[in-house]
């Protein structure tokens, strides 16, 4: 049986409810531990009004006294009164027993505004490249097809920094680097990338930009294009990857089209995963949240 650690990301949010509508489909499957604070937890189950027990964790490394029919829970104490001081302190501890069990990582959203009023913080990809000394990359994976922004939670002014073909070339050289120490056993037949402007920059009237994208990727047999990328997903199939140069051109097209999407982290030496809905607290506690980017997760 598969066994994963949760992170269980902002208490104001839909996560808890997510996990505890999906409990019952996962439960001979999966064995799970949920990281956090036991207080917080019990009171937010409280509002659920669910018939589901807590069951608390003492040795979350062996598993010792997991109890399927409960939500097993690992208490951390908080060390603070704020809370991304304690959010940070609940990454960075199921962070180093991901590294040190080799198990599957769940991180569940968080709030990034509240993190970027603390800390220097883009988001969670970054973040473990960061606490882990290592260059990671965000793959969104789906059942249609997955897709690679070169960039990610960056302002779109800066992104044209990053069209530089010594960048790019090492971009890509870790990206399949990193696909082929088949962590999260993919397996890519088509490797696109997109153009940076419409229409491929329509013969350089609209800039250099995917003169040099081109020029780069001609140095890798595994990798096409530019392709427009008002057009490209007009062909798509569950083994193609898109390569896009910023978050929301890939983003969109992916969030649309694929109903079992999550977020998986390259780079790291554990499998971390992530659910491609948001925090969604306009919705807590109304039995509106959809379980299934969570589901395909704890799954994969």
């Amino acid at each position: 049986m598969k066994k994963k650690l949760i992170f269980l990301g902002d208490l104001d949010s839909i996560n808890l409810e997510i996990i505890q509508k999906s409990h019952s489909i996962l439960k001979n499957e999966v064995q799970y531990i949920l990281f956090g604070n036991i207080n917080e937890i019990s009171k937010y189950f409280y509002k659920l009004k669910t018939n589901l027990r807590i069951n608390e964790i003492y040795d979350p490394i062996n598993f010792f006294n997991y109890k399927k029919n409960s939500i097993n829970i690992f208490n951390i104490h908080n060390v603070s009164k704020n809370k991304v001081e304690n959010l940070i302190n609940q990454i960075r501890i199921t962070n180093k027993l991901a590294n040190n069990l080799g198990l599957d990582l769940i991180t569940m959203p968080i709030n990034k505004s509240l993190f970027k009023k603390k800390i220097s913080f883009n988001g969670m990809t970054e973040y473990l490249a960061k606490i882990n000394s290592t260059k990671t990359k965000m793959l969104m994976y789906g059942e249609k097809f997955a897709i690679v922004p070169v960039t990610t939670h960056i302002n779109l002014n800066n992104i044209k920094k990053s069209v530089d073909k010594t960048f790019l070339r090492n971009f890509l050289k870790d990206l399949l680097n990193q696909i082929n120490r088949n962590l999260y056993d993919l397996n890519f037949k088509q490797i696109k990338f997109l153009c940076y402007n419409p229409h491929c920059s329509e013969a350089n009237s609209l800039g250099d930009e995917d003169k040099i994208i081109s020029q780069t990727i001609s140095n890798f047999k595994k990798i096409s294009g530019p392709f427009a990328a008002d057009s490209a997903f007009k062909k798509i199939d569950r083994n193609n990857l898109f390569i896009s140069m910023y978050h929301d051109q890939a983003l969109i097209p992916f969030k649309i089209l694929n109903k079992k999407g999550f977020n998986l982290t390259l780079g790291l030496k554990y499998r971390r995963l992530s659910p491609s809905h948001g925090t969604a607290n306009d919705i807590k506690f109304k039995n509106l949240a959809d379980i299934t980017s969570y589901i395909a997760c704890m799954k994969f």
